[in-house]
Protein backbone atom coordinates (compact mmCIF):
# COMPACT_ATOMS: atom_id res chain seq x y z
CA UNK A 1 0.00 0.00 0.00
CA UNK A 2 0.87 3.28 -0.69
CA UNK A 3 2.07 5.09 2.69
CA UNK A 4 1.49 8.76 1.19
CA UNK A 5 -1.70 10.45 2.77
CA UNK A 6 -3.97 11.67 -0.06
CA UNK A 7 -4.64 15.15 0.38
CA UNK A 8 -7.76 15.78 -1.39
CA UNK A 9 -7.83 19.01 -3.14
CA UNK A 10 -10.67 18.39 -5.54
CA UNK A 11 -12.51 22.31 -5.44
CA UNK A 12 -15.68 21.20 -4.37
CA UNK A 13 -14.26 20.46 -1.08
CA UNK A 14 -11.34 23.10 -1.09
CA UNK A 15 -14.97 25.64 -1.23
CA UNK A 16 -17.03 23.64 1.22
CA UNK A 17 -13.73 24.34 3.28
CA UNK A 18 -13.42 27.66 3.52
CA UNK A 19 -17.19 27.91 5.19
CA UNK A 20 -16.32 25.41 7.85
CA UNK A 21 -13.19 27.75 8.93
CA UNK A 22 -15.03 30.64 8.93
CA UNK A 23 -16.12 31.25 12.84
CA UNK A 24 -19.30 32.81 11.83
CA UNK A 25 -20.86 29.79 10.48
CA UNK A 26 -23.47 28.52 12.75
CA UNK A 27 -24.07 24.93 13.57
CA UNK A 28 -26.64 23.77 11.36
CA UNK A 29 -24.55 24.88 7.83
CA UNK A 30 -21.22 23.58 9.59
CA UNK A 31 -23.05 20.12 9.86
CA UNK A 32 -24.33 20.41 6.78
CA UNK A 33 -20.71 20.77 5.18
CA UNK A 34 -18.86 18.00 7.36
CA UNK A 35 -21.36 15.50 5.73
CA UNK A 36 -21.13 16.89 2.53
CA UNK A 37 -17.36 16.88 2.25
CA UNK A 38 -16.99 13.28 4.03
CA UNK A 39 -19.99 11.94 0.95
CA UNK A 40 -16.87 13.86 -1.75
CA UNK A 41 -13.94 12.11 0.87
CA UNK A 42 -15.53 8.96 0.38
CA UNK A 43 -16.23 8.71 -3.43
CA UNK A 44 -12.39 9.19 -2.97
CA UNK A 45 -11.61 6.79 -0.55
CA UNK A 46 -13.61 3.92 -2.24
CA UNK A 47 -12.18 4.80 -5.41
CA UNK A 48 -10.02 0.92 -5.15
CA UNK A 49 -12.91 -1.30 -4.47
CA UNK A 50 -13.21 -4.25 -6.87
CA UNK A 51 -15.70 -4.63 -9.51
CA UNK A 52 -17.70 -7.44 -11.03
CA UNK A 53 -19.68 -8.14 -14.47
CA UNK A 54 -23.68 -8.66 -14.12
CA UNK A 55 -26.21 -9.07 -16.14
CA UNK A 56 -29.58 -6.62 -16.11
CA UNK A 57 -32.38 -5.87 -18.00
CA UNK A 58 -32.56 -2.80 -19.11
CA UNK A 59 -36.81 -1.70 -21.41
CA UNK A 60 -34.38 -2.23 -24.17
CA UNK A 61 -31.76 -5.25 -23.71
CA UNK A 62 -29.68 -7.05 -22.04
CA UNK A 63 -27.18 -4.70 -20.61
CA UNK A 64 -23.71 -6.20 -19.44
CA UNK A 65 -22.88 -3.75 -16.54
CA UNK A 66 -21.18 -3.48 -13.04
CA UNK A 67 -21.43 -4.08 -9.11
CA UNK A 68 -19.26 -4.36 -6.14
CA UNK A 69 -17.89 -7.10 -5.63
CA UNK A 70 -19.25 -8.66 -1.94
CA UNK A 71 -16.86 -6.54 -0.09
CA UNK A 72 -18.30 -5.65 2.89
CA UNK A 73 -18.01 -1.77 4.81
CA UNK A 74 -17.64 -0.52 8.22
CA UNK A 75 -17.61 3.01 9.42
CA UNK A 76 -15.75 3.80 12.41
CA UNK A 77 -16.45 7.31 14.28
CA UNK A 78 -14.29 8.74 16.96
CA UNK A 79 -16.57 10.17 19.46
CA UNK A 80 -17.48 12.54 19.33
CA UNK A 81 -16.46 14.98 16.60
CA UNK A 82 -16.13 12.00 14.31
CA UNK A 83 -20.12 11.49 14.37
CA UNK A 84 -20.52 14.64 12.17
CA UNK A 85 -19.06 12.21 9.63
CA UNK A 86 -21.13 9.35 9.66
CA UNK A 87 -23.89 10.53 7.51
CA UNK A 88 -22.07 11.39 4.36
CA UNK A 89 -20.49 8.29 4.62
CA UNK A 90 -23.67 6.33 5.24
CA UNK A 91 -25.23 8.35 2.20
CA UNK A 92 -23.15 7.06 -0.21
CA UNK A 93 -22.88 3.41 1.01
CA UNK A 94 -25.73 2.39 3.19
CA UNK A 95 -24.92 -1.20 4.04
CA UNK A 96 -22.22 0.26 5.69
CA UNK A 97 -22.21 -1.20 9.37
CA UNK A 98 -21.18 1.70 11.88
CA UNK A 99 -19.05 1.49 14.84
CA UNK A 100 -18.37 3.31 17.56
CA UNK A 101 -14.88 4.48 19.85
CA UNK A 102 -15.25 7.34 22.48
CA UNK A 103 -12.27 9.09 23.40
CA UNK A 104 -11.89 12.38 24.84
CA UNK A 105 -8.19 14.42 25.19
CA UNK A 106 -6.87 14.75 28.53
CA UNK A 107 -6.44 18.55 29.23
CA UNK A 108 -3.28 18.11 31.33
CA UNK A 109 -1.41 15.35 29.66
CA UNK A 110 -3.16 15.79 25.95
CA UNK A 111 -3.49 12.37 25.48
CA UNK A 112 -6.69 10.24 24.72
CA UNK A 113 -8.48 8.71 26.88
CA UNK A 114 -10.56 5.99 25.95
CA UNK A 115 -14.04 5.25 27.58
CA UNK A 116 -16.18 3.45 24.93
CA UNK A 117 -16.13 0.55 21.93
CA UNK A 118 -18.93 -0.61 20.37
CA UNK A 119 -17.96 -2.71 17.28
CA UNK A 120 -19.51 -4.71 14.72
CA UNK A 121 -19.59 -8.56 15.36
CA UNK A 122 -17.76 -9.12 11.69
CA UNK A 123 -15.92 -6.23 11.91
CA UNK A 124 -12.64 -8.59 10.91
CA UNK A 125 -14.36 -9.20 7.73
CA UNK A 126 -15.12 -5.39 6.40
CA UNK A 127 -12.76 -2.96 5.05
CA UNK A 128 -13.23 0.04 7.85
CA UNK A 129 -13.23 3.73 7.18
CA UNK A 130 -11.98 5.18 10.20
CA UNK A 131 -13.81 9.04 10.50
CA UNK A 132 -12.44 12.12 12.60
CA UNK A 133 -12.66 15.44 11.17
CA UNK A 134 -9.26 16.93 13.24
CA UNK A 135 -6.35 14.84 13.16
CA UNK A 136 -3.92 17.12 16.04
CA UNK A 137 -1.85 15.42 17.91
CA UNK A 138 -2.69 11.74 16.54
CA UNK A 139 -3.42 10.30 19.71
CA UNK A 140 -6.88 9.38 19.14
CA UNK A 141 -6.65 8.00 15.83
CA UNK A 142 -3.56 5.74 16.58
CA UNK A 143 -5.27 4.09 19.39
CA UNK A 144 -8.67 3.70 17.70
CA UNK A 145 -6.25 2.08 14.66
CA UNK A 146 -5.16 -0.06 17.65
CA UNK A 147 -8.09 -1.20 18.67
CA UNK A 148 -9.48 -1.81 15.87
CA UNK A 149 -6.58 -3.79 14.49
CA UNK A 150 -6.81 -5.81 17.81
CA UNK A 151 -10.45 -7.06 16.79
CA UNK A 152 -8.84 -8.72 13.64
CA UNK A 153 -9.04 -5.91 11.17
CA UNK A 154 -6.81 -6.14 8.50
CA UNK A 155 -7.88 -3.34 6.01
CA UNK A 156 -8.30 0.04 7.52
CA UNK A 157 -8.37 4.06 6.09
CA UNK A 158 -8.55 6.88 7.95
CA UNK A 159 -10.56 10.27 6.61
CA UNK A 160 -9.84 13.58 8.17
CA UNK A 161 -10.74 16.89 7.15
CA UNK A 162 -8.37 18.88 8.26
CA UNK A 163 -4.88 17.56 9.46
CA UNK A 164 -1.34 18.85 11.60
CA UNK A 165 1.93 17.75 10.57
CA UNK A 166 2.64 16.53 13.92
CA UNK A 167 -0.62 14.40 13.80
CA UNK A 168 0.15 12.82 10.20
CA UNK A 169 3.80 11.68 11.30
CA UNK A 170 2.80 10.08 13.98
CA UNK A 171 -0.40 8.19 12.26
CA UNK A 172 2.05 7.44 9.46
CA UNK A 173 4.78 6.21 11.52
CA UNK A 174 2.58 4.21 13.92
CA UNK A 175 0.91 2.49 10.38
CA UNK A 176 2.32 2.84 8.51
CA UNK A 177 -0.14 0.17 6.24
CA UNK A 178 -3.40 2.33 6.75
CA UNK A 179 -4.28 4.76 3.86
CA UNK A 180 -4.75 8.48 5.03
CA UNK A 181 -7.02 10.61 3.65
CA UNK A 182 -7.80 13.72 4.49
CA UNK A 183 -8.58 17.99 3.14
CA UNK A 184 -6.11 20.09 3.75
CA UNK A 185 -2.41 19.52 5.54
CA UNK A 186 -2.29 22.54 8.00
CA UNK A 187 0.53 24.61 9.34
CA UNK A 188 1.23 23.22 13.12
CA UNK A 189 -0.17 22.79 16.62
CA UNK A 190 -0.57 25.78 19.37
CA UNK A 191 0.78 25.62 22.85
CA UNK A 192 -2.74 23.56 23.76
CA UNK A 193 -2.85 21.51 20.62
CA UNK A 194 -4.88 22.77 18.90
CA UNK A 195 -4.68 22.94 15.15
CA UNK A 196 -3.63 26.25 13.56
CA UNK A 197 -5.47 27.86 11.21
CA UNK A 198 -7.76 24.97 11.55
CA UNK A 199 -11.28 25.45 12.76
CA UNK A 200 -11.73 25.54 16.14
CA UNK A 201 -12.95 22.68 17.86
CA UNK A 202 -14.87 20.52 15.88
CA UNK A 203 -17.27 18.76 18.04
CA UNK A 204 -18.27 21.84 19.94
CA UNK A 205 -19.08 23.75 16.17
CA UNK A 206 -20.66 20.32 15.36
CA UNK A 207 -23.06 20.26 18.06
CA UNK A 208 -23.28 23.36 19.13
CA UNK A 209 -21.55 23.31 22.57
CA UNK A 210 -18.67 25.41 24.09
Amino acid sequence: MDNKPVILNHPLIQHKLTFLRDKNTGSKEFREMITEIAMLMCYEATRDLELEEVEVETPMATAHTKVIAGRKLAAVPILRAGLGMVDGIINMIPAAKVGHIGMYRDPETAKPVEYYCKLPNDIQERDVLVLDPMLATGGSAVDAINLIKDRGVTSIKFLCIIAAPEGLRYLLTSHPDVQIYCAALDDHLDDHKYIIPGLGDAGDRIFGTK
